[in-house]
């Protein structure tokens, strides 16, 4: 299913329905997200998520107007995976604003060194910020968007339930996780 403008709610009735889906959509993002360490986390999004985010942004900026609408559908549906990959949010998350500072200097080109390795087959490394720049020559951003683009071998394989580990191999974060079999199978569900 896409998102479009007809199968969104109108603001009143998101108002109205967010408060009691949002525990569901929030055990929902934390199934599809994987930490790596203490500083970084990727959320895989699906069109749930990626609804929920739209819904979210339009009742904040309360927008009702159809361009508006169509505008945000167009800047968030190429975060939902479309059958051959994973698409995933990085989070790179320092609490305190200098060592936040420092850390996001030192973590430039972070974003290409992600990986994705499937059981029986090679490192698929993530296509990085495909909508904007987001680091400068002096630093990376705390958030990039990344494609997990897999051929159909791969994909068979993740279907299949092939395990497969979540990592990062920039010399600043060296760090790798087992992406655990629920995550995994919920994952494998945006594969065809």
């Amino acid at each position: 299913m896409s998102i479009t403008i007809d199968s969104l709610q109108s603001l009143e009735a998101w108002s109205k329905a967010r408060k009691a889906l949002k525990p569901e959509l929030m055990a929902h993002r934390r199934l599809r997200s994987v930490a790596l360490g203490e500083h970084m986390t990727c959320q895989f999004e699906d069109e749930r998520t990626i609804r929920y985010q739209i819904q979210e942004m339009l009742r904040i900026e309360k927008i009702f107007e159809e361009e508006g609408i169509h505008s945000e559908i167009a800047a968030y549906s190429p975060l939902v995976p479309d059958g051959s990959n994973w698409k995933a949010t990085l989070l790179l998350e320092y609490p305190d604003v200098n060592e936040r500072r420092r850390e996001l200097a030192r973590l430039l080109g972070v974003a290409a060194r992600m990986f994705v390795e499937i059981e029986g087959h090679g490192r698929v490394y993530a296509i990085a910020d495909e909508d904007l720049e987001r680091e400068t020559a002096e630093k990376t951003s705390a958030v990039h968007f990344l494609r997990f683009e897999f051929d159909r071998a791969q994909c068979q394989a993740l279907r299949a339930g092939a395990s497969a580990v979540l990592g990062c191999d920039h010399t600043h974060y060296p760090a790798h996780q087992r992406i655990a079999p629920e995550t995994l199978a919920c994952l494998a569900g945006d594969l065809r």
